[in-house]
């Protein structure tokens, strides 16, 4: 049962991210995100995210303070076909979940003259826990794939399995992982106008890695037979790391126009082990190098570009259209696996607020996101699928100093088909078909001083 070693090395690879944005990347660090989306042209307190240049242009000297609370929850499907699994048509379906009850943010400005010196802290990549708590396919597939040909040999199975007992009824198999990452990033930077119409900021975030998995499995013979155990695993390992995030901004105000650009460098970044436990087969310790404890793993955050426009219809109303590129593909990853995508992230964005009343403003948004995917980058505990976003809510002004946000967004995944020659190593062809679904619930407050 030496093999069902390669089993374990998926509890270590898990990712889990809940938010918009890239592979790697959270880009809803506001409220004002999740009710509008492209705020990549705004003037207000969340550009210190969005349009960092962009600040320079406040209507006011001052302080401006912002503290965002968010709720996102996702889950995970996948319709597993195998052979071996023993359903009538050979398919089975999974669900994993991942949440993130409670997401902070913070963002403050002080504007004095041309100058503005601006902070936030968020979590800018990572966010939540996922748990499998029924396993995974390629958990089942090849502990099937493995356990099945042995028992075969087995002088008093093999007779049942030659008289036609199905393999997969004599032993039970059970696994869990939970897992979890934040990467949570503190950024200051300095704003400053050049004139009536250009700005530019130049700024950095410190990065901050925190993450960890603890997970099982058991193969076991039914008591009918006897049972004993097949094959134990066990894990308990966390990760930390850091890495800085160069930004440099520029906005340009021309009357009713507004063009906001931003590029964030890339944050080479690398996550070290402390594993408390990592029992295994005797003769396995090989594959589990990677992963041992003070080991380092790359976990880059990609180079971000943004550009995006606004424009004034009425004094009342204003939209704005994105654009955003993730550099991917030159981000280091685990096991290299970045040089299996196509290309880096693709995502554009458009959106619009109306003053409906002095005391209310709504407004909604759409994102559209392309990976540039592929079979090789896609896994059971890692995948992510291409999809569109929506967004709505209303900012409320309770006085000419507070202000209310509130939002609601949700996504829609398209379905990513992974057909394999060989399922998980193994010399039997299978399909996987990954879906996702999730949403987002915001509140948050401005205050102008």
């Amino acid at each position: 049962m030496k093999k069902l070693s390669l089993i374990g090395m998926l509890l270590l690879i898990t990712s889990v991210p809940v938010f918009a944005g890239g592979l790697l990347t959270n880009t809803n660090q506001h409220i004002a995100f999740l009710r509008m989306l492209a705020r990549g042209a705004s003037i207000d307190i969340d550009g210190v995210y969005s349009n960092p240049a962009g600040l320079s242009f406040l209507p006011k000297d001052g302080l401006y303070l912002s503290l965002n609370i968010q709720n996102a929850n996702q889950t995970r499907l996948i319709d597993a076909t195998f052979p071996l699994f023993p359903e009538a048509d050979h398919t089975r379906h999974y669900k994993g979940t991942a949440s993130a009850p409670v997401i902070p943010s913070f963002q403050a400005a002080y504007k004095t003259g041309d100058w503005v010196f601006s902070g936030s802290f968020a979590v800018v990549g990572g966010g939540g826990k996922a748990s499998f708590n029924t396993g995974l396919p390629m958990f089942d597939a090849m502990a099937m794939g493995m356990i099945n040909p042995q028992l075969a040999q087995h002088p008093q199975l093999g007779q049942l399995i030659a008289a036609g007992t199905p393999a997969s009824s004599l032993y039970t198999i059970t696994s869990s992982l939970d897992g979890k990452q934040y990467i949570y990033g503190v950024q200051l930077g300095i704003s400053y106008k050049v004139n009536d119409w250009f700005s530019t900021f130049v700024g950095g975030r410190m990065n901050y890695f925190t993450g960890g998995y603890e997970g099982f499995l058991k193969a076991k013979l039914k008591p009918d037979f006897g049972e004993s155990e097949l094959a134990a695993i066990a894990l308990d390992c966390t990760q930390t790391g850091w890495g800085l995030t160069p930004i440099i901004g520029a906005d340009f105000k021309l009357n009713k126009w507004n063009i906001g650009l931003k590029y964030e460098f890339m944050a080479s970044l690398n996550i070290e082990n402390k594993t408390k436990t990592l029992d295994i087969p005797a003769g396995t310790e090989a594959a589990f190098d990677a992963y041992r404890d003070g080991v380092n793993t790359p976990n880059d955050i990609p180079a971000l570009l943004t550009a995006a426009v606004g424009y004034e219809f009425l004094p009342t109303l204003h939209a704005s259209v994105e654009y955003h590129y993730f550099f991917d593909k030159d981000a280091g990853m685990a096991g290299n696996k970045q040089k299996a995508l196509t290309g880096g992230t693709n995502e554009y964005l458009v959106g619009a607020e109306w003053d409906a009343h002095k005391y209310v403003t709504v407004s909604a948004g759409y994102q559209k996101t392309d990976y540039g995917l592929a079979d090789n980058f896609q896994s059971d505990i890692a995948f992510s699928c291409d999809s569109y976003s929506i967004g709505v809510g209303a900012a409320l002004n309770l006085s000419k100093h507070l202000k209310l946000n509130l939002a609601y967004f949700w996504t829609t995944y398209s379905d990513y088909t992974k057909k394999m020659d060989q399922y998980n190593g193994m010399p039997i062809a299978g399909t996987n078909v990954y879906g996702r679904t999730n949403r987002v619930f915001g509140l948050g407050v401005d205050y102008k001083f």
